[in-house]
This record gives C-alpha cells, structure tokens and sequence, in this order.
C-alpha cells in the first residue's frame, strides 16, 4: 500500500464513484473498478499539499513534471463543482508557476530545494530542479492547465501575479528560442547517458531560422533529432492564444500584441516547413532534415485534436493519423494482444497505454471503446495502466505505477460514459 498523502472528502468519493456507476453501466465492471481505483490513487498517493500549493509526483519517481502533473489531474477538472477538487486544482496550478519561476528550462522539480538529481553531473542544476531537460510542451502544459481551470470553474483567481510574470517569461523564452544558436545560453551535456547530450556542445544539431521556438528534447524527455518539433509548436500555438486571453483579463495590451506577434511566426514556420505531402512532420531542422514518426508521448502528432487546436476534421490531421496509426510509422506496432504506437523510449515492439488512451479520445465512439478493452486487457495482472508493454506479452512492461498513463484511461472511460467524444 502507498501512503496517503492527501486523503480525498467524502464528497469527491461520492463524486469518483457516481461516475464510477456511469462507466460500469456503459463499458462494465471491470472498468468501474479500474477507474474508482486510479482515480483515488492519482488523487490520495500522487499529491502532497504545501506552503507553495500542491506537489504532484508522477507516480514512481519522485518528482513533479509540469507535464505529467497537467495531464493527471485533466480527469479532476470533470469535478471541479467540488470545493475540494477546485481548491487543489488550483494548489497544483500554483505551485506549476513557482516551478516555471524557478526555472523557465526546466522539465521536473523537486518538493523544495532538496538537491536530488537524476543526474548531479548536469549543467545550472539548482537544488529544487530534478530535471533541466528543456521541453516546450513542459511550459505549454501549465498554461493550457490554467486556462482549461478558469473555464471550468469561471473563477479566474489563480491567474495571479506569478502567472503574470511567468507568461511575460513564456513568451520571451519562445523568442528567443526562435534564434536558438545565435541568442540562446540554453545547453544540456549528460556524459552518464550519450542519448542525452545535445551534441559535442550542448547546443543540439544545426537548425535554421524558420519563426518556429527551438526544443531540445521530445515529451519522452528524449533528445530531438531535429530542432523543431511539429506537435509541440501546434502546442505553443494554443498556450500564446490562452495567454492572449489571459492578457486580455489582466488589461496587458502589450503582453497580447506580443503573443499574438509570436504565434502568427511561429504559424507561418509550420505551414512552410513541417507540412510535406498533406500531412505533418514529427520534426523538422529548416535546413532540410525531416523526421516522419509519431511518438506516444503527448503532444504527439495524433493527439493535436486534444493537445493544440488543430481540428480533429482538418484533413491534414486526418491524414497524419492515418499515416500514424499504419506500419509506415516506425513506433506503431502490431502483436497478438495490441496495436498502437510506442516510443524510441522503450524497447520495440512496446505500445504505451497513453497512446491508446488518446487514439480511443481522437478517434470514433466506436474505436474509443476499442481501445479501452485493449488498455484493461494488458494491465499484466495489475491493475494499473503502465508506460509501454510487450504486445506479445502484457505481463512485460515498464513502469509499474505511472500516474498520468492512469488518468489518461480514466479519462477516456469519462468520455465515454459522457456520450461525447471530448477529449482531454
């Protein structure tokens, strides 16, 4: 049993389990009990309250990721009604900016200025940063997760001066990252792990200047191959209209001009360059150099219909899916119990239970309930989703307890038993 670190009330329970009575009479039992169990889990064992909000480990590290913690509280946002699910909502919202306050490069955070590491050994650690892998999704997530909770509750008191602040950072950051090798002091050299290193300096490969922001690693936390990574730019693109929106609030005629400003380039890049043949490239340099796969972390080329606003009816996106979800795509994989998209961050031949989640929430009333049957007959025996598995043999997976692969699966039994293709 892990221990619980922020016990749920009794009306949450009450709420988890309403929707657990909805599932069970739309897609059965076994997923009503699934969803009741991950959904207090991610809820009682993932997060701890604090003076600085509330710190979301990701499951089985112990570190926050901007990201991850976005993703596993989406499912909570349905229950937002609850005083006690907004209140932590916001916690969670809070104590995101302070990491971003922190470190703007930074991808996952440590609860205060422990000084654990994943590796000592990298550049401009300070003690409360985990991880200084530098994402663009990592930024866009929270920004997206600030304007999903004003939305919901119509409440917009978390867009406080640190978010403020932090925007003003965002978009600054993106700029300069438009100019990465002539304006950026941005570098990451991992010497334990070659994978990770961005070239003989730190800087990643060559890349042109196209308005695109520059990414040094994928959300896998894998290094790109190329600098501009196409699913996450269409991210960007939606945070700095949210921004906007934000700018709007706050009466910042300035801040708006200047994300506006941004998109627009950072538009212009895509269309130019990250589109070839009618669908999207993964990444892209400007130089030439094109990458065509899909990876199953999110923002991932199938999930732009929930993670940007690209429409899921753009022909162009249906295009990519298409591509994706066949065997052009060298991480989709087919076996005896599964077929999905996998990662250069497992094993071959791994499907991950994310990318399954978010097919079934891309894809028809049909296909979603599809993909949940595939999600609760590979749990190896446990229970839990995990990250990737062997599609030949379920029992064989990596990582045990991986929280956002969990509310990813709940998340789409709520859409599910909603009636409605939603979405995250």
């Amino acid at each position: 049993m892990r221990p619980i670190t922020n016990p749920p009330g009794e009306a949450l329970v009450a709420e988890i389990r309403g929707w657990a009575a909805r599932i069970d009479a739309t897609v059965g039992p076994v997923a009503a009990e699934r969803f009741e169990a991950m959904l207090l889990d991610t809820w009682g064992t993932t997060m701890t309250r604090g003076p600085q909000g509330v710190f979301v480990i990701t499951g089985d590290i112990p570190a926050m990721w901007l990201r991850d913690s976005s993703a596993q509280v989406l499912p909570f946002l349905r229950l937002a009604h609850v005083r006690e699910v907004a209140e932590v909502l916001r916690g969670v919202v809070t104590r995101q900016w302070a990491c971003i306050a922190l470190d703007p490069y930074a991808n996952a955070f440590n609860d205060g200025p422990t000084g654990a590491h994943f590796d000592a050994e990298d550049l401009e650690l300070d003690p409360g940063v985990w991880e200084r892998k530098y994402e663009i999704d990592s930024l866009a997530f929270a920004v997206d997760l600030a304007a999903r909770l004003w939305r919901t509750t119509g409440d917009a008191g978390h867009l406080d001066a640190a978010v403020r602040s932090g925007c003003r950072a965002i978009v600054e950051l993106w700029r300069t990252e438009q100019r990465h090798f002539e304006g950026s002091t941005y570098r990451h050299v991992r010497d334990s792990e070659p994978g990770d290193t961005l070239g003989p300096d730190g800087r990643g490969t060559p890349v042109a200047h196209t308005g695109m922001t520059w990414s040094g690693f994928r959300p896998s936390d894998d290094a790109c191959t190329y600098g501009y990574n196409i699913p996450a730019q269409f991210m960007a693109l939606r945070a700095l209209r949210q921004i906007g929106e934000f700018a709007d609030h706050w009466g910042e005629e300035s801040l708006k001009s200047d994300a506006t400003a941004l998109a627009d380039e950072i538009a212009n890049g895509v269309e130019r360059y990250g589109v070839v043949e009618g669908r999207f490239a993964y990444e892209v340099d400007g130089l030439g150099g094109q990458l065509f796969m899909d990876d199953a972390n999110m923002p991932s080329l199938l999930s732009l219909p929930l993670t940007s606003d690209v429409a899921s009816a753009d022909p162009r996106y249906q295009a990519t899916r298409d591509w994706v979800l066949s065997e052009r795509n060298p991480f989709f994989y087919s076996g005896r119990y599964a077929a999905g998209i996998g990662s250069p961050h497992t094993p071959p031949r791994y499907v991950w239970h994310i990318a399954l989640a978010v097919q079934g929430l891309t894809g028809t009333p049909e296909e979603a309930r599809a993909c949940l049957q595939t999600i609760l007959a590979t749990d190896g025996g446990t229970g839990w989703t995990h990250e990737g598995f062997d599609v030949d043999d379920p029992d064989t997976f990596t990582r045990a307890w991986f929280s956002w692969s969990n509310s990813m699966a709940c998340e789409l039994m709520m859409t599910i038993a909603d009636g409605s293709q939603r979405g995250v």
